[in-house]
């Protein structure tokens, strides 16, 4: 039986993990679940999979939810709860979904302890990205991608030696917006950005793949998983998210993953690896799909890509600070205080501002991402004010 800690237990991937769990009963047992504040999804969560250790946000999601639940269990809080969920001394695999640069220290902390990571925050992966594959390999941790993009990567990888490749392709849907005229971009509502044709996501990746700084973050987690040059690593627009990624290899060769649009595939890939095993999950029907599209993503449309090319060369914190950036840039996005044409431009700013940062270790990558935090906030809210 395998032993799993799910950190961000009420998000989509993690509904969608313990979906898998629920699909293979008696080969998987949820022995702690993190969340944040949504109490009645998790309370629903641990009385269904009995956990023994809970995390929480603060102290009082913490009493609400012992107030909702009967069954046994340890409430913890806070950034100290997290980390204790990730450390669980029953868990074998640690499944990462928490939304943003919060996943980086409980990443962090289940990656020293050796365990199997089923990573579907791809932050840590931006911000700590040299540290964490360092201390992957001091630690014998693994690092699996749970993203449909790397984790197709990954599936395409097995068995091929690395100087046999010469290329990976992260396919991009294009988002809500890939034909909408660039003159109406500013105009956009954060209604209209979470209407994904392909995906159901949470709203923050889902607003990513609007302005496709979703394959901008992609790019530099694809870097620090597989060990390629940003010059090796190519996005390309592919409207129907059949094809969630492509090797190409030195002869010419490609290998290309295709799937259902489902997130339940790369998780229970990532859960049953380096096995595979039956599921009651959607099937994916090349004759029904019919037509595949691939092509370019304009540059003028989709700036953020960009952006996340430039973090990756120039280093140093400026993988953390285009994170920490786009993260603030979203969420006043979201809250209806920024256009949408203004999540790249604040982007832009902090990296001409910040970028130039160094390195190190996590701390100062966090602090990085706290500096340009507090920078960006200041400057939405002087826009805001005049």
């Amino acid at each position: 039986m395998r032993t799993i800690a799910l950190l961000g237990s009420t998000g989509s991937i993690g509904r969608s993990t313990l979906r898998v769990v629920e699909a293979h009963a008696g080969a998987f047992r949820v022995v702690a679940l993190a969340a944040g504040r949504n109490v009645e999804r998790l309370a629903v969560q641990v009385e269904r999979h009995r956990p023994s250790l809970v995390a929480v946000a603060d102290r009082e999601a913490a009493a609400r939810l012992r107030a909702r639940v009967s069954a046994p269990v340890k409430v913890v809080e806070g950034a100290e709860g997290l980390i204790e969920a990730a450390t669980h001394p029953e868990a074998d695999t640690v499944v990462c979904a928490l939304v943003g640069a919060l996943g980086v220290r409980p990443t962090w902390a289940a990656v020293a302890a050796g365990r199997r990571v089923a990573l579907a925050n791809k932050e840590a992966l931006v911000v700590a990205g040299a540290q964490l594959v360092q201390l992957a390999a001091e630690s014998g941790a693994v690092l699996l991608p749970v993203d449909s993009e790397h984790n197709a990567l990954h599936q395409c990888l097995r068995g091929e030696p690395k100087e046999a490749v010469r290329r990976l392709w992260l396919t991009a849907s294009g988002g809500p917006f890939r034909d909408c005229p660039l003159e109406a971009l500013a105009g956009v509502t954060p209604e209209e950005a979470l209407r994904h044709p392909t995906w159901s996501m949470g709203p923050k990746i889902t607003v990513d793949s609007a302005t496709l700084m979703n394959k901008g973050l992609e790019v530099i987690e694809a870097h620090w998983l597989f060990g390629l040059r940003a010059e090796c690593i190519r996005v390309v627009v592919h409207p129907q998210s059949v094809v969630h990624s492509m090797v190409e290899f030195v002869d010419g060769a490609f290998k290309a993953h295709l799937g259902a649009t489902d997130m339940a595939h790369p998780i229970q890939y990532a859960l049953t690896w380096p096995e595979r095993w039956p599921a009651a999950l959607e099937s994916f029907d090349p004759v029904a799909v019919g037509r595949l599209e691939f092509c370019e993503p304009d540059p003028e449309r989709f700036p953020c890509l960009a952006l996340g090319y430039e973090a990756l060369a120039r280093g140093g914190a400026a993988p953390a600070v285009l994170n920490a950036a786009n993260e603030v840039a979203v969420a006043a996005f979201l809250e209806g205080r920024i256009r949408f044409t203004e999540i790249p431009r604040l982007i832009r700013q902090a990296l001409d501002v910040l970028g130039d940062a160094p390195g190190g270790e996590v701390d100062a990558l966090l602090e990085a991402d706290a500096r340009a935090r507090r920078c960006v906030g200041e400057w939405i809210a002087s826009r805001v004010g005049r």
